[in-house]
């Protein structure tokens, strides 16, 4: 396990601007994907679960960022 966590590439450093960007993106995506799983379009499920935690991760980011440009 601690293995795949080595390997994985380091995080690149995007700005705010990028970040809400790429939100949007993922927000839209999801949107596009649960109307496709209604629809019974969707063939892994998985995805759902996927884009959300990959949302989770962005809003966490532009937190952390938001609060880091508070304090300066």
């Amino acid at each position: 396990m601690a293995d795949k966590k080595a390997t994985k590439q380091a995080a690149e450093v995007k700005t705010l601007e990028q970040l809400h960007k790429e939100l949007a993106a993922k927000r839209a995506y999801l949107t596009e994907t649960l109307r496709g799983h209604r629809a019974g379009e969707l063939q892994n499920v998985r995805v759902l679960g996927k884009t959300r935690k990959e949302i989770a991760r962005l809003l966490t980011a532009i937190n952390a960022a938001e609060q880091e440009e508070g304090e300066k």
